[in-house]
């Protein structure tokens, strides 16, 4: 019994270590993207056709992500934000917009 419990844990934690791998091939995706709308100008289109292609939406599903019109525009607009992932997911970032929401709020 202990050994199908194992196996099942197993195959759970190897299931959520490839999610993490594609979900930074998608973080990756944005960044070249932001990159290229910086340097070109055209990096929502660009991330809109990588996701939209069959291989952006399978990376996209692989990362637990459901690659539907909707996930494209917020693609899109994060790209338009031009704000690198590792900045906009770092805590300084966060309590930057929290203080920014709170001064709008009052």
């Amino acid at each position: 019994m202990f050994d199908s419990v194992d196996g099942t844990a197993y195959n759970h934690e190897q299931g959520q270590r490839a999610r993490k791998l594609f979900a930074a091939v998608v973080l990756a995706a944005l960044d070249d993207a932001i990159a290229d709308d910086k340097k070109y100008g055209n990096g929502p289109e660009q991330i809109a056709r990588w996701a939209r292609s069959r291989d952006g939406r399978e990376v996209l599903t692989c990362a637990g992500i459901d690659p539907n019109e909707r996930v494209v525009s917020g693609l899109m607009a994060f790209v338009g934000n031009g704000v690198r992932t590792s900045v906009a997911l770092s805590r300084e970032e966060s309590e930057r917009r929290m203080a920014a929401a709170q001064a709008e709020a009052a």
